[in-house]
């Protein structure tokens, strides 16, 4: 069975710089922030163009602490899309805050800034574009936008590690930018992990302490905080695992670009990447009226695929209490029907590809079958 994703790999392939990293945690016996992960948000700071890293426990916490940084709390609203990670609309909802959520430009299935424009109130604080599958969204009007209306702007760019827009990096377009380093993530830990990202130093200052029960020093308390710290193997782990990233992304870019040449003409709806961006492809997305058919077809043929994701945020049940309904966003909602992920994790040979890319093929060169 060829894996949607494959850990096993790619730890092999790095399995004496994992393995000696981990031991002189263990050695050290400093297990909690410590030296590995300030030195982990040093070099990811660098690496996404800014001057701080902050490291979490998840990315979850990432949007949580951005967002308390920014002030957000009960009576702010926050704009977002609802095709998305259910985390990024959690976050806001922690704060007391209201989410509003706005409907994606169907061709790049990331945040349309024309709906953000529409949906600004004199409640709204922050603008949270997603940068989604790895792409990252139309960062030039959401940023006008938010200097116009004097919003924050909150990058969620927990699947765009090395993204770039325009020449601009993920991370370094926001006041805030959150990553996730879930180990599926194309930067990923042994574990949960996050980080936010930020030139605001006064940023960095609450959330250090909000990451950390609110400690300014040991047993001194400044504010109520939680318990969001970065375990110390999981900054050794991304410090090595970061000297890799970029060879890692180039090879998925390669593995997209063949997905996208043999499947241009087979009936399948595929993402544009704008140009002058440049897309890590956390997944490979293609979108179809036979999704359910197509992924049992490729399932039988050996091939594993996921759904990223099958129900939008403002249809989940645990999120009615939003008010929304269903017909709301119909672009987001279309995408949630059809969307299907293919395999696209760097160890995956190009011969591999071209073996999925045909199986797809095959399955829409065959005709559809008429219900009577």
């Amino acid at each position: 069975m060829i894996p949607l994703v494959d850990l096993k790999s790619q730890y092999l392939s790095i399995k004496d710089e994992i393995d000696s990293a981990i031991a002189g945690v263990v050695e050290s016996c400093q297990f909690i922030l410590g030296e590995q992960v300030e030195k982990f948000e040093t070099n990811f700071a660098d690496y996404c163009q800014a001057k701080f890293a902050l490291g979490v426990n998840s990315g979850t916490s990432a949007l949580h602490l951005a967002l308390l940084a920014a002030g957000v709390g009960p009576g702010d609203e926050v704009i977002t899309a609802s095709y998305t990670f259910v985390a990024t609309v959690a976050a806001i909802c922690y704060t007391g805050a209201t989410p509003v959520l706005v409907d994606i430009d169907p061709l790049t299935c990331n945040v349309d800034p024309r709906k953000i424009a529409a949906a600004i109130t004199p409640r709204t604080k922050v603008l949270m574009p997603v940068h989604l599958y790895g792409r990252c969204a139309d960062m030039d009007p959401i940023s006008e936008l938010a200097r116009k209306h004097r919003l924050v702007l909150i990058e969620d760019a927990a699947q765009a590690h090395g993204a770039e827009y325009q020449g601009r990096r993920a991370g370094s377009m926001g006041d805030l930018a959150c990553f996730s380093f879930y180990p599926g993530k194309n930067l990923g830990a042994y574990g949960e992990a996050g980080a936010v990202v930020t030139n605001n130093e006064a940023y960095v200052a609450v959330m250090k302490q909000l990451r950390d029960q609110g400690q300014s020093e040991k047993y001194l308390h400044q504010r109520i905080g939680y318990n969001y710290r970065m375990e110390a193997i999981q900054g050794a782990v991304l410090g090595v695992k970061l000297k890799h990233l970029d060879d890692w992304n180039a090879a998925r870019r390669r593995h997209a670009a063949t997905y996208s040449r043999e499947l241009a003409a087979s009936g399948v709806r595929l993402l544009i990447e704008p140009a002058g961006d440049k897309s890590v492809h956390h997944v490979y997305p293609l979108f179809t009226e036979q999704r359910d058919e197509l992924r049992e077809r490729l399932h039988a043929a050996g091939i594993s695929t996921g759904i990223h994701y099958p129900i939008p945020v403002h249809l989940q049940p645990g999120f009615r209490g939003l008010g929304y309904h269903a017909g709301d966003l119909p672009h987001t909602e279309r995408a949630c029907r059809e969307v299907l992920s293919l395999p696209l994790y760097p160890e995956l040979g190009d011969e591999t590809v071209l073996e999925i890319a045909a199986s797809v093929r095959k399955f829409c060169e065959q005709p559809v079958a008429v219900h009577s």
